[in-house]
């Protein structure tokens, strides 16, 4: 039970780093959410296709290393230098000035446009494929099968809990992140938590067997 805690946690912590980043998806969600715009439909839409990917990604990943070993090797060490890269691209932009301007007085869209402009934001970033599929995979692949599940259900529950609470505490937290000294404090938590999920990733010892 200790050990699937500790799966279940590592996978939430890998999927929270993951998706608490700067970009077009998390804008148009927190400007949803701040305009207080078909909020449910649109965190709803983007937790499951994060979810989708990272069972496609956990399960099929798994499956393909357990045939061919040197894909683990390959998953591990690549895996942990994309997630040194975005550590590092995470702390650049702490160098950057960035705010998230938004202009609330604008014409929101509709539901269908919310609909096809947050499928057209989660299906069309390739980095949305990378982040799931190749990277969630493949560090999940460092688990024993009978843990990867529990990797599994904690990213897709950081997915859940953060498009949900950025969607509906946006109102609150609108303001604060139009400053650009909130994102700063973000990005430069996600490259500290990369670095330590990288480090995990090299040197932890995740070959144990199942209980």
């Amino acid at each position: 039970m200790i050990t699937d805690t500790t799966t279940f946690i590592e996978g939430f912590g890998t999927g929270a780093s993951l998706i608490m980043a700067i970009g077009a998806q998390n804008a148009f969600v927190l400007k949803q959410g701040i305009c207080k715009n078909h909020v449910f439909v649109t965190v709803l839409i983007c937790a499951l296709i994060d979810a989708v990917l990272i069972s496609a990604g956990v399960l099929g990943f798994g499956r393909l290393i357990s045939s061919y070993p040197l894909i683990l090797e390959i998953a591990k060490w690549g895996g942990a230098l994309f997630l040194i890269l975005y550590g590092l691209k995470s702390w650049y932009s702490v160098f950057k000035t960035e705010s998230l301007m938004m202009d609330s007085s604008a014409d929101m869209p509709n539901l269908s446009r919310s609909i096809m402009i947050v499928l057209a934001m989660s299906l069309l970033n390739p980095h949305v494929y990378l982040d799931t599929v190749i990277l969630v995979g493949s560090i999940s692949a460092q688990f024993p099968d009978c843990e990867r599940p529990y990797f599994m259900m904690g990213a897709i529950f950081a997915s859940f809990v953060w498009f949900f609470a950025m969607g509906y505490g946006a109102r609150y937290l609108g303001p604060l992140f139009q400053n650009p000294i909130s994102w700063k404090i973000l990005d430069s938590l996600i490259g500290i938590v990369m670095f330590m999920i990288a480090y995990s990733l090299l040197f932890g010892d995740m070959t144990g067997q199942c209980h």
